[in-house]
């Protein structure tokens, strides 16, 4: 009988037999594998100072919303009372005194000891009551499902809405405009409910998993940023409100292997380019309840939206905007609320795409306050330019005569005839303060100092008297004050954040660099560039280019956001970063269009190009030590710059990418691509996972699992395919996470180090 021998054992015995076959063997000195390299303890103690306990984050003020049409402002205070919680303050805006509206005290429901925590509050028209949201649960990327309580000031009482409704199940609570009702969703049906008696009356009956009133599905919230979909007429007589029909929609399934000894799943309805899209339409019913009087908009329901949607204001007429499914025709209707019928008011085209505007401004031009002209943004002219629609003819009227680009509107002043906008003649990376007149006449003149370069934002008060000013930049950390609108002289600071700079320049006591890099056609991209403490020109530095590319986001802006990027400078690193053609940058029409249905090819081509003259224009650069990062659009960045571009990028790391352009989302991806029945060949073309072949060089690959916006999927695919070709290549699942890979403890630290650690495996920091 032979005994039973181990592969083990075999394997032992046959180099045995071996070594004796083949003679004396010669000594050869034993050797270790080198440990890889590590990000430095300095690195890692920057990043749980920074995510853990939060040091480099900037203070700002309390949110402050105006009252009294600019007079006072409120904020919420810790309570000093030892029951804790948050007292609702207001301050004169010109004097600065101070008084408590709503003590904590008063916030303590019965039969409970502690205050409501105020999430988010909103006052009556009259300001006698106040709408409290608290208790509340994320609903993808907000918290806006909690539960939400009515307090009285003048009585003291404090009233739970919803009745026998579920813990944390209201959505979107807002008083009536005469006060005496508030209306919210719940499971996918709106209430109203009378603050005189309690009495809850249901306004919808169908809401389920497929229609949905009063919020909105998956994609038109992630695209369009809408979420509270229900408007009160002014009369408080009635409500407009969206309702989507999902049915149709194909449904996707994130897999959880984490909670339970068992995978658990979650669906929801998720449309790819050409797929299905809910069908969305807008009607209007009555507070007292009954059936509802739906909007006649033309076309398919489902083959266009409606992102933006109010009452005119008088409770007789609607506006909306009917965008068309290829997002390149923009109608702007007017619609009756007594009879449904719609017409056209002002059309916007555009034959790559059109914007949204976010948000109906009107003047009233009149003793009655009539809505007469509408405040519109269009790039018809080849700029972003504001234009006054005329209520009565549709015809446009511009009032920002100059050659350059409203980035964002901030107020519209009719008392004193002025619109303020943002906006940066010549200097795409910085944002300041400007003003046209409303009637046209003139050029707008620029209204932050000239002696602040950098990036502000506003907060303007109704009547056009103060704003709350924010400035900071690369080398400013955020400040905040409140100004005189018309002088921008300082009436008194509210925030510094001094103490930030101290420490930032202690991580990276070099400057960052602002500069433009020319590519192929002639244009010249912004550019950002941060250097290492100490760095001598004279020797040569391994470089990191921090990358996104896409329509979505600008990364070269002088504003304060570069702590984090010192820190990798700080470990040896020359980081840089370029905006190619195709970002959001104000330059005008034509170079944000640039990138229609040329998305993976236009910027993967310029990103490459400009790393290239990069190179060549700054000798201090090691070409043989070049790495890369991106995250979401950017991942996909980085992977087509590793397939397309081999030997360029020695190292890369592509976070939550899109390999296949057919899997993301219908919204974004046909806006910028059109329908993949129109172009596959653009779509297969711009898709990196189909030049996957092209890899050489060190790739790490990271995604969530749980990620419902870029889908785990595309990279298991690109998995696939690079297994396929026999690629090598590294890979790191964050089970559960979703896009922000920032969910539990310690993830945010250890994504960032494992990119460091990353690239300094493969191309070392620190000059030579």
């Amino acid at each position: 009988m032979v005994p039973r021998t181990s592969a083990l054992h075999c394997r032992l015995l046959l180099s045995l037999l071996t070594l004796a076959l083949a003679g004396p063997t010669p000594v050869i000195a034993a050797q270790t594998a080198p440990e890889p390299q590590q990000p430095s303890a300095q690195f890692v103690a920057f990043l749980h100072a920074e995510y853990e306990r939060r040091e480099y984050r900037a203070k700002a003020p309390q949110e402050s919303r105006w009252l009294d049409d600019g007079d006072r402002y409120t904020v919420l205070e810790d309570s000093p009372a030892k029951s804790g919680g948050t007292d609702l303050v207001a301050y004169g805006t010109a004097t600065g005194k101070r008084s408590v509206l709503v003590s904590a005290e008063r916030l303590v429901p019965s039969g409970q000891s502690a205050p409501l925590p105020i999430e988010d509050y909103q006052w009556s028209g009259d300001h006698t009551q106040l709408l409290i949201f608290t208790n509340s649960q994320r609903v993808w990327r907000l918290h806006t499902r909690g539960d939400y309580w009515v307090f009285r000031l003048s009585g003291g009482q404090l009233t739970k809405l919803g009745g026998d409704a579920p813990a944390s199940s209201l959505m979107f609570a807002k008083f009536s405009p005469d006060g005496r009702s508030v209306a919210y969703v719940q499971a996918n049906n709106i209430y109203v409910q009378d603050l005189d008696g309690g009495q809850i009356r249901q306004l919808t009956h169908d809401g389920s998993t497929e229609i949905i009133n009063g919020t909105t599905d998956w994609v038109t919230e992630e695209e369009f940023d809408l979420r509270d979909a229900f408007r009160w007429s002014p009369d408080s007589a009635s409500i407009a409100y969206w309702q989507f029909d999902q049915s149709g929609v194909a449904d996707y399934t994130l897999i959880n292997d984490t909670s339970a000894p068992y995978p658990t799943t979650f669906h929801y309805r998720y449309p790819h380019p050409g797929g299905v899209n809910a069908a969305v339409r807008v009607g209007i019913v009555s507070a007292q309840g009954g059936p509802t009087q739906w909007i006649d908009i033309p076309g398919d329901p489902r083959n266009q939206y409606i992102p933006r949607m109010d009452w005119i204001g008088d409770s007789d007429e609607l506006i909306l905007e009917s965008l068309n499914r290829l997002q390149n025709t923009n109608r702007v209707l007017v619609a009756s609320a007594r009879t449904g019928q719609t017409r056209l008011l002002f059309e916007d085209k555009d034959p790559a795409w059109v914007d949204i505007v976010d948000q109906f401004q009107w003047l009233s031009g009149s003793a009655d306050h009539r809505r007469t002209d509408l405040l519109w943004l269009s790039e018809r002219d080849g700029w972003r330019h504001a234009w006054l629609i005329s209520r009565a003819t549709g015809q446009p009227r511009l009032i920002t005569r100059f050659d350059a680009d409203v980035i964002q509107p901030v107020l519209l002043d009719e008392a004193h005839g002025f619109f303020y906008f943002l906006a940066s003649p010549g200097d795409p990376i910085r944002r300041y303060l400007y003003r046209s007149r409303l009637d046209g006449t003139g050029t707008p003149e620029r209204v932050t100092p000239e002696d602040e370069p950098g990036t502000h934002g506003y907060n303007a008060s109704p009547d056009g008297k103060y704003a709350i000013h924010l400035y900071s930049s690369a080398m400013h950390p955020p400040s905040y004050e409140l100004i005189d609108l018309d002088s921008h002289r300082v009436v008194r600071s509210l925030v510094t954040n001094d103490d930030l700079l101290k420490k930032d320049t202690a991580i990276d006591p070099e400057p960052v660099d602002f500069t433009e890099t020319p590519v192929s056609d002639g244009a010249r991209l912004s550019t950002y560039v941060v250097k290492p403490p100490g760095f001598d020109p004279t020797k040569k530095y391994p470089m990191l280019v921090f990358v996104y590319s896409e329509p979505a986001a600008c990364q070269v802006e002088d504003v304060w956001r570069f702590t984090q990027l010192r820190a990798i400078a700080r470990e040896g690193y020359v980081v840089v970063s370029f905006d190619n053609e195709g970002t959001p940058a104000p330059r005008g029409r034509a170079w944000r269009r640039s990138i229609y249905r040329q998305i993976g090819l236009l910027n993967s081509a310029q990103q490459s190009q400009a790393i290239a003259a990069f190179e060549q224009s700054h000798p201090f650069i090691d070409t043989s030590r070049v790495g890369m990062w991106g995250h979401s659009g950017g991942g996909s960045a980085t992977l087509n710059e590793m397939f397309r571009y081999p030997g360029q990028v020695q190292a890369a790391v592509a976070s939550s990418p899109v390999p296949d352009e057919t899997l993301y989302d219908s919204i974004y991806q046909e806006r910028y691509m059109g329908l993949p029945s129109d172009d596959p060949n653009g779509y297969h073309d711009g898709s990196p996972i189909n030049f996957a072949e092209g890899l050489t060089g060190h790739l790490l690959v990271i995604h969530g699992s749980g990620d419902d916006n870029v889908h785990f999927q595309g990279t298991e695919m690109l998995v696939n395919r690079l297994i396929a070709l026999g690629k090598q290549f590294d890979f790191m699942d964050y089970p559960n996470r979703t896009h922000a890979l920032s969910e539990g403890p310690g993830t945010s630290v250890h994504v960032y180090a494992l990119r460091l650690r990353y690239l300094e495996e493969y191309i070392p920091s620190g000059p030579r």
